[in-house]
């Protein structure tokens, strides 16, 4: 769930929204209250739901000035909560998050872009309401942790960053991006850095000084629950506090050299834990996502050491690697060997950015389904 949002009032809740992927409510019979509506938004790129959620949302934030609105906030707010600004389309701002995207580039940068071509991120929600608070799940791991103006683009708080920064990150990748950026986004940016567009709200903005805002869950409360249960399965635990970051296979790699020393020190069954949210720069036209190329990247520095037995797994928390059915992929030391067994290269997986089939010839995929939460991905190394 990407974004909830109510009027509350002393006694009662008197509307509410949601933004988010429907759950299957066939199996249990329930049915949503009336009081609450639902839109279907798109992720990761949005779509007309998206939009609607959003003008329902701003609509809602300015209905009256007797109650506060409560927003329910999570990753992937983005894109299921778009609001294209004035002369932005929706097309507009989905091809312009996909070039970035492919790029690499960071979740605080993309964000920034993102920001500066909508009419409801950036504090601009919040701006609209008389008073709100906010309770976010934090998918953001740096450079700032939990950093709130990046957590779903920060609707409802501060924009500390410029039409300025976010046309250099444009003009940064522009060069060099798998599709062209549209050219109302360059020129909506440039006016901005001009000066002749509106800035978002920034830390000063008397609008916000009634927003308040709360974290409630993010990548450390996902490790606590993974460390939680491996203990009660025998396994001693060792937790690397710092987030993963950078390119996802390169990433992988280190995190299972770090896990085989600490195997190799241990007497025990160990499980390692780590967390965060590497990245993809995308070159070729397969299929996969970020955690099945950390899955590839474990597998080749555990095919190094054949002396320790270690199974790994990498996996998105909101159950969704990339635009596949997965949530991730296992590997262990011997997945190199059965690769070559079952005819499937690693390297050519890796170039074209095909993961996907790689691990499905293997039988190695992680399907969860969609969880209905997002606080990055989780990556576990078990010995024993």
């Amino acid at each position: 769930m990407a974004a909830a949002f109510m009027r509350h009032a002393p006694v009662r809740v008197r509307d509410g929204l949601v933004a988010g992927p429907r759950p299957s409510l066939a199996a249990t019979g329930h049915r949503l209250p009336a009081t609450i509506e639902w839109f279907d938004g798109g992720h990761p790129f949005p779509n007309e739901a998206s939009a609607r959620a959003a003008r329902r949302a701003l609509a809602l934030a300015a209905q009256d000035d007797r109650s506060s609105l409560v927003v329910l906030l999570s990753g992937g707010a983005s894109a299921l909560l778009a609001m294209p600004a004035e002369g932005i389309t929706l097309d507009d701002k989905a091809r312009t998050a996909r070039s970035l995207m492919q790029a690499g580039t960071s979740i605080d940068a993309l964000n920034c872009v993102r920001k500066h071509l909508s009419a409801i991120k950036g504090g601009q929600l919040a701006a609209s309401a008389a008073e709100s608070l906010t309770l976010a799940i934090s998918d953001v791991h740096g450079p700032v942790p939990d950093d709130p103006s990046v957590i779903g683009s920060g609707p409802t708080v501060a924009d500390p960053t410029t039409y300025a920064e976010a046309l250099a990150i444009l003009e940064a990748v522009h060069s060099d991006a798998a599709a062209p950026i549209p050219p109302a986004v360059l020129r909506r940016l440039e006016r901005g850095a001009r000066g002749d567009v509106p800035e978002t709200p920034k830390p000063d903005d008397v609008r916000l000084t009634r927003s308040r805002y709360r974290v409630i869950g993010n990548r450390v409360t996902a490790m606590d629950g993974a460390a939680a249960a491996a203990r009660a399965m025998g396994y001693a635990v060792h937790v690397l506090p710092d987030a993963t970051a950078g390119e996802a296979r390169r990433s992988g790699e280190r995190f299972a050299r770090r896990a085989a020393a600490l195997a190799r020190e241990s007497r025990a069954p160990l499980c390692v834990i780590a967390s965060g949210e590497p990245t993809v720069r995308v070159h070729g036209s397969g299929r996969g996502g970020r955690n099945q190329e950390f899955a590839l990247g474990m597998a080749k520095a555990l095919a190094e050491d054949r002396h320790e037995r270690l199974v790994a797994a990498s996996a998105g928390t909101d159950g969704i690697d990339g635009p596949t059915d997965a949530a991730g992929a296992f590997s262990d030391s011997d997945t190199l060997a059965r690769a070559d067994a079952a005819g499937v290269d690693p390297d050519d997986a890796l170039a074209r950015n095909d993961t996907y089939p790689f691990f499905h010839a293997l039988g190695d995929l992680i399907h969860w389904g969609p969880t209905g939460t997002n606080v990055g991905d989780i990556h576990v190394i078990v010995k024993g």
